[in-house]
């Protein structure tokens, strides 16, 4: 039970024991000084042992008992009391008990109790014995040991006063009942998937009788419900799912927390996580400063209370670990705590407050009154504008001003950086109350960009934190290669048929002169013309193919009867397929834009000005390939990219107005890994046509039709994708490999 202490270490440690001093303040303590005569165990009754303390006179009060569970001990101190025999350690090996230890120090006596096992415990006084009845977990009814926080004592009448269930913060059901006093006894077990909790002969209002249906409040409770019996009031709550339950009282108030075990809630980092050893306290109306010191034996720790710290405590807990223990005696009494090394000061909160504050204007005066010092930082990769910026409270983003990259043609070269005018004097203008600002009300800096130097003039505590900034912002900038792939892919699928059919015949019908041609001057030609000769003129079905095609043509001409067919037949299949694939590079800094753009400026005039005076201007467009990019790089290494793509390119067609321009662009934010390739769109379109053209009826006459029509048909695919990859390049540069 010192400050070497380990959940794995068996048998007695005592010497933070011995230097306990003090134990019972004067009001606890008996006029009398008592005196311990022996101890026994012996059988009782259901397999139970009974642990009988002898002391020379009766006894007034029970002494003050705290369990532990690992080693499994009960511990009983009796305050004013010395031991006849002096130190004493004897084995008993009867059912739960091993042995026990009787150890006086000063005026206190405590007896051990070494347990082979977990066991519940009962204390009861008569006259001038105090009996402590144990019985082992495993002989106890559902198979759990009940924690017995209070004696049963049937000479007193008690009564529950309400009963509450309420959320706790960190998702934990919390039921609250209000006791008449503090006094009751409470006993709590088990029982298979449920809690019962058993106030000793206490009687329970008709209006708190009641079942509670708290599954709505999303805790690992159930059901909470209250009942008579016999004399006693029993409380039964009824969890789901994996869970596990504390409870503990301070005053007339007891509090049963149930804690699921499989809710990722339970886990939040801002809530606080208790690690210390489990311990099971029990106290009547004890003096506050009395129990810390029972917790300082336990854990070994030096803990010193204020003398302001006074009151007593009526405090049950069960298997709770004992830096939750301290934390509830503390709330319960308005107490906070400063932990230093292995000292813990308890004290009053407001005494503890005022106290640093105290502290902290002792220290501001000190501040006020010590002598300035001057020094300078040389710095390796941040401007010192920039970082007397940061000292300052100022962000460094608005320390400078650059070029902003466009994606445009025009050279203007680069700019040299305005600074923004920071303050350099600690006592100016809005840095002053900059509650960032790192220099001190009286402290000042400037900066000299010839030799990238910071001048700082302050306190040294000061000095001190300004080097801890610089530390932290003098860093080098980290660089990336941006890379970007625009893909442009083209399939093209086109087939045309087509037919032009020529018929010309003359003769007589009944005496009069026919003719037939591709239109009436064809036919009137016909009739005119010489015997043998056949008049060039049109065809009669003209539906060639939509592109000059091959084609194959053969005519039969009858000189004798005037008669001329002639046929000819297109036929066009294309097949293309196309790919261009841009692959622009560019390095750039944290934080900073880099453009990179190829292409071409196509010119076009247009004209202005009336009849008489009218003026011709040339003027350019852009057909540029671009790519530009702002990065961020944060510290898992992935980058935050604000990018523009444009791929821009002249069209295939002509307009009186100027050559039209193919746009394609692509404007986004997006988060990468470094060496990671992310796509940043794409677009696909397809263009499908059947065309026919035809004469109707003889069309559509199977096979012959097809010299009667046109048929075209196309299928174009065209697709456009963007890559994008930065790299984070390493501090020598090789960037284009």
């Amino acid at each position: 039970m010192n400050a070497t202490r380990s959940k794995h270490t068996q048998g007695p440690r005592w010497a933070g024991i011995l230097a306990l001093a003090s134990w019972l303040a004067a009001g606890n303590v008996l006029a009398d000084p008592n005196q311990l005569s022996t101890v026994t165990v012996s059988n009782g009754q259901n397999e139970s042992q009974v642990v009988r303390i002898t002391l020379k006179d009766p006894v007034a009060d029970l002494p003050v008992a705290f369990t532990t569970s690992n080693p499994h001990r009960l511990v009983l101190d009796f305050a004013n009391t010395s031991a006849a025999a002096g130190r004493l350690q004897e084995r008993a090996n009867q059912g739960v008990v091993r042995d026990y230890q009787v150890i006086q120090s000063g005026e206190r006596t405590r007896v051990v109790i070494n347990l082979n096992g977990p066991a519940s415990h009962e204390l009861r006084k008569d006259k001038n014995q105090i009996l402590a009845v144990l019985q082992g977990a495993q002989k106890t009814a559902g198979g759990a040991a009940p924690t017995r926080f209070a004696e049963a004592d049937g000479k007193r009448d008690h009564a529950l006063r309400d009963l509450d269930f309420r959320r706790g913060s960190n998702g934990e059901g919390r039921i609250a009942v209000t006791l008449s006093d503090p006094g009751v006894g409470i006993d709590i077990q088990q029982k298979g998937r449920a809690i019962q909790v058993d106030f000793m002969n206490t009687a329970l209002p008709s209006a708190l009788r009641r079942r509670l249906d708290v599954a709505d409040f999303g805790t690992a409770a159930q059901l909470v419900e209250a009942f008579e019996n016999e004399k006693n009031t029993r409380l039964l709550i009824t969890p789901r799912g994996k869970w596990d339950y504390s409870a503990y009282q301070t005053g007339n108030q007891f509090i049963l927390e149930v804690r699921s075990l499989d809710d990722p809630r339970q886990a939040k980092s801002d809530q606080p996580v208790y690690t210390g050893e489990k311990l099971t306290l029990n106290f009547q109306n004890v003096e506050v400063r009395s129990v810390l010191q029972v917790i300082a034996d336990f854990t070994g720790l030096n803990i010193i209370a204020s003398d302001t710290v006074t009151g007593n405590v009526t405090l049950r807990l069960k298997d709770v670990p004992w830096d939750q223990a301290l934390d509830i005696i503390m709330r319960a009494k308005g107490l906070d705590k400063r932990a230093t090394g292995n000292v813990i000061w308890v004290a009053p909160r407001d005494e503890l407050v005022a106290k640093e504050k105290l502290e902290l204007e002792a220290k501001k005066s000190i501040t006020d009154l010590e002598p300035l010092v001057t020094r300078s930082y040389s710095l390796n990769y941040i401007r010192a504008d920039e970082a007397l910026a940061v000292i300052s409270g100022l962000s460094r983003s608005l320390s400078s001003s650059s070029e902003t990259a466009t994606c445009t043609p025009s050279a203007t070269g680069i700019k040299a950086e305005a600074t923004t005018g920071s303050t350099t004097s600690g006592q100016s203008g809005a840095a002053t109350s900059n509650v960032n600002r790192v220099l001190s009300p009286r402290g000042g800096a400037s900066h000299d960009l010839t030799t990238n130097t910071l001048v700082v003039t302050d306190t040294p505590e000061k000095h001190a934190s300004v080097e801890d900034v610089l530390k932290t912002v003098d860093i080098p900038s980290k660089q990336i290669m941006i890379e970007a792939r625009i893909v442009l892919a083209d399939d093209t699928f086109s087939r045309d048929l087509g037919a032009r059919l020529d018929v010309r015949f003359k003769g007589a019908i009944d005496g009069s002169q026919v003719g037939v041609g591709g239109d009436i001057n064809s036919s009137i030609d016909m009739i005119n013309a010489a015997k043998g000769v056949l008049p060039e003129n049109v065809v009669n079905v003209n539906l060639p193919s939509a592109v000059t095609a091959p084609s194959i043509g053969f005519t039969i001409v009858s000189a004798a009867s005037n008669f001329l067919l002639g046929l000819e037949l297109q036929a066009l299949e294309a097949d293309n397929r196309g790919k261009i694939v841009s692959n622009p590079r560019v390095v750039t800094t944290n934080l900073r834009p880099a453009v990179i753009l190829q292409g071409t400026q196509i010119p076009y005039s247009t004209r202005s000005g009336s009849d008489s005076s009218l003026a011709t201007t040339t003027s350019f467009k852009d057909a540029l390939l671009c790519l530009l990019v702002s990065p961020q790089v944060l510290n898992n290494d992935s980058v935050i990219l604000n990018v523009e793509v444009t791929k821009d390119a002249l069209g295939a067609e002509t307009f009186s107005a100027g050559p039209p321009i193919n746009v394609k662009r692509v404007k986004t934010q997006v988060r990468v890994n470094n060496g990671e390739t992310a796509i940043l769109g794409g677009i696909f379109e397809q263009t499908i046509r059947n065309d026919t053209s035809k004469v109707p009826l003889l069309g559509d006459i199977p096979v012959l039709g097809n010299l009667f029509k046109s048929n075209s048909k196309t299928d174009e695919k065209s697709e456009m994708l963007i890559f994008l990859t930065p790299r984070i390049l390493d501090e020598q540069l090789s960037a284009f490999r």
